[in-house]
């Protein structure tokens, strides 16, 4: 045979390969152990097998009369790189597997290569749609090791900026879930007021997405002039635009339709999981870290914590949606309280010196070499800090061995922690309503992959 004709043969063949994704793999009920088909329709929700609703199970169900499909990886309707295997009766969703690993970018390790100066331009990219919140947790964490106290004004600036990112996380929410609802008219809304905000982080931190702007010992430069104009805007401009999304989406009986009392959680089995964020809220739990847990300034402001009653799909939309006015009044109170100072702490040993002083000092100029090239070395020790992300606690963990990088990095994703709720919100559901399930559940798959 010609090169060309080998060369065709070897791509049939690979074409028509079949695939495996291993432990992943969703395979048919003969090949399956009964606590394996437990754990796939969502009904096991601990290690120890123990079930809460072990009759909802159908083990004696035959493969002939069910049909396994794949669906996605496809970005836009699965909101990231997400596979879901879905074992079908009809219309309706018998067992879920969510399947990962797509996007894997090897995130932590690469944390643990990168000193602790660089680690926040490493954390930024793994939930891209609340980039200061992930450079919050991880600054923090390292700030806790160091043992060194950040200014007030930073403190107070960087939870302006968190709920400024939290509106903007839930505004895309707001848009993707509209999409996929068929409301076309939602995703141009969400995305035209995200814009605000992200044209106020571009005038404050030089970039729209991926800031660097918190940083360990404070934020990386000061709020610029106009400030307090540009927020009150944002704030004022969304806060009545939250109403027309109402008028637009809350009554409309479609949208009704297809969110209340679809994929419904009980608080126990929210708990079981170990789910956070809106998933968690929406079954009529309170537990919000800023709340529960205070960091920042959190316990210095008012604001409400939003919970549902039923874990339904419509209780997750409308958390989300009050959880913007709720951020819109926290930015409002730090625009009045903001205190005025240091933006950075002042510590030599994890601040630069001002830039002015590098043209007319040696040393200057060696100890800012010296902390952007080989970075500045944490005691000794273990910390986990963990925050309240849009999608639920986002916790560091970090190991230090006395070098200028980590010994060890692991972040505790909500998103990956949350997907696991996917099966059981999935069962006895439509496949129709499977894309709206993935959406409520609001998963960012740079976190979940890593």
């Amino acid at each position: 045979m010609s090169d060309d004709t080998v060369r065709t043969v070897e791509r049939i063949e690979l074409l028509t390969a079949e695939t495996s994704e291993g432990p992943q793999e969703l395979l048919t009920r003969d090949q399956t152990k009964s606590s394996e088909i437990g754990r796939e329709v969502g009904s096991v929700l601990r290690l120890d097998g123990h079930s809460f609703d072990p009759n909802s199970v159908d083990y004696e169900r035959r493969d002939d009369e069910t049909m396994i499909i794949n669906m996605g990886p496809s970005h836009p309707s699965t909101h990231g790189v997400l596979r879901l295997m879905l074992e079908l009766d009809g219309e309706f969703v018998l067992r879920t597997k969510p399947v990962i690993g797509y996007l894997h970018t090897g995130m932590e390790k690469t944390g643990e290569e990168l000193s602790y100066v660089q680690g926040a331009t490493n954390v930024t990219r793994m939930d891209y749609l609340s980039p200061v919140i992930n450079e919050l947790c991880y600054s923090m964490a390292v700030e806790k090791l160091l043992g060194i106290e950040v200014p007030e004004r930073a403190v107070w600036i960087r939870m302006m900026m968190s709920e400024l990112n939290r509106m903007s996380s839930h505004l895309v929410w707001m848009a993707t879930n509209g999409m996929d609802l068929g409301s076309t008219s939602m995703m141009i809304y969400g995305l035209r007021e995200r814009e605000l905000i992200l044209a106020f982080f571009e005038k404050t931190a030089g970039l729209r997405l991926n800031l660097n702007y918190v940083r360990p010992g404070g934020v990386a430069a000061d709020l610029p002039d106009g400030w307090q104009d540009d927020a009150l805007v944002i704030c004022d401009t969304i806060f009545e635009r939250t109403y027309e999304y109402d008028q637009l989406l809350t009554g409309q009986p479609i949208f009704r339709q297809r969110l209340i009392g679809v994929a419904p959680m009980t608080a126990e089995e929210a708990l079981a999981l170990g789910v956070t964020g809106p998933l968690l809220r929406s079954t009529g739990v309170a537990w919000d870290l800023r709340r529960t847990m205070p960091y920042l300034a959190y316990d210095q402001v008012e604001f409400d914590v939003i919970v549902g009653t039923y874990g339904d799909n419509f209780d997750r939309y409308a958390i989300r949606l009050n959880e913007i006015r709720e951020s819109i009044r926290i930015v409002r109170q730090c625009i009045d309280l903001m205190p005025s100072g240091d933006y950075r702490s002042q510590d030599p040993k994890v601040t630069p010196p001002p830039r002015a002083r590098i043209g007319e000092s040696m040393e200057a100029l060696i100890h800012h070499f010296k902390l952007f090239t080989e970075g500045f070395h944490v005691p000794e020790g273990e910390v986990y800090m963990a925050v309240e992300s849009p999608r639920g606690e986002l916790g560091c963990y970090l190991v230090s061995d006395g070098g200028p990088k980590p010994y060890r990095l692991h972040t505790r994703a909500p998103s990956f922690v949350n997907l696991q709720a996917v099966p059981l919100l999935m069962r006895g559901g439509m496949v129709s309503d499977a894309i709206t399930v993935i959406s409520t559940v609001d998963p960012v798959m740079g976190e979940v992959d890593r």
